[in-house]
């Protein structure tokens, strides 16, 4: 028996019914039987709301050009990157941050992208070859010429054993945001446990945060630039807090 039959039989309500087939074996035997449950009446009104509702919603959302509209568009916006896109992200990547905006100018080359390797490489080679660096390692460096204030980082996830010299980390320093800087050193205590020296391109010396950084300051390390100065979108609305040596745009040391 199906829902046409029932229908056939003068079932006015026969979309409701729900029809399941058991089959049970009794010794040699195989029996077969329906169970027929008629929806009620409750559950069929909550499913038609629920409809209802997402219709409404989805409306208002993409086909709403009202100021409402907009307002609840980038508010689901907002939603679904923070407690869905993100978290699904950070799985993939392996990091609690997958995305970085650069927020000082401490790995700033002049020019960025389209500045000269050589040309800089020149104004800071004394600062490298102290640390033991040439141009040669230098030229093999991942995003060897550096990156800009307000740019968007793509980071993932990095085994302590995996980091190389010339590698770009982001790393807890105690600071207010963790800092993205290149690793120059690496060394590893009697107990196997590594331990990661890094400078800012753009800085004349290091940081005492930074000159030994454990394992567990780890955060990820840089893979690529995905936005180039689209972060100065957020960054804009904390310029202010930050000291006059620290605003605006980046100029080369």
């Amino acid at each position: 028996m199906d829902i046409k039959d029932i229908k056939k039989a003068g079932v006015s309500n026969a979309g409701e019914i729900d029809i399941k087939e058991y089959e049970l074996k009794e010794k040699d035997k195989k029996i077969k039987f329906e169970e027929i449950k008629i929806k009620k009446g409750e559950e069929k009104r909550r499913e038609h709301k629920l409809k209802k509702f997402f219709k409404k919603f989805w409306n208002v959302v993409w086909k709403d050009d009202s100021f409402k509209g907009w307002l609840i568009s980038l508010l689901f916006i907002f939603v679904v990157i923070k407690f869905i896109f993100f978290p699904l992200l950070s799985l993939a990547t392996g990091t609690n941050l997958p995305l970085a905006i650069v927020e000082s100018c401490s790995m700033y080359h002049k020019g960025d992208l389209l500045g000269s390797y050589n040309n800089w490489y020149e104004k800071h080679e004394a600062k490298y070859s102290e640390l033991g660096i040439t141009v040669e390692e230098f030229r093999d460096f991942k995003m060897k010429k550096g990156f800009n204030k307000g740019d968007i980082l793509f980071i993932v996830g990095a085994k302590p054993e995996k980091i190389k010299v010339g590698d770009i980390i982001i790393f807890n320093a105690g600071t207010a945001n963790p800092v993205i800087h290149r690793v120059i050193k690496i060394t590893e205590d009697e107990t196997g446990k590594l331990f990661f020296s890094t400078i800012g391109d753009n800085n004349y010396g290091q940081l005492p945060a930074e000159k030994s950084i454990s394992e567990e300051q780890l955060v990820g390390k840089a893979s690529l630039r995905i936005a180039p100065l689209i972060g100065w979108g957020k960054l804009v609305f904390f310029e202010g807090k930050k000291s006059p040596a620290e605003r605006g745009f980046c100029s080369e040391n």
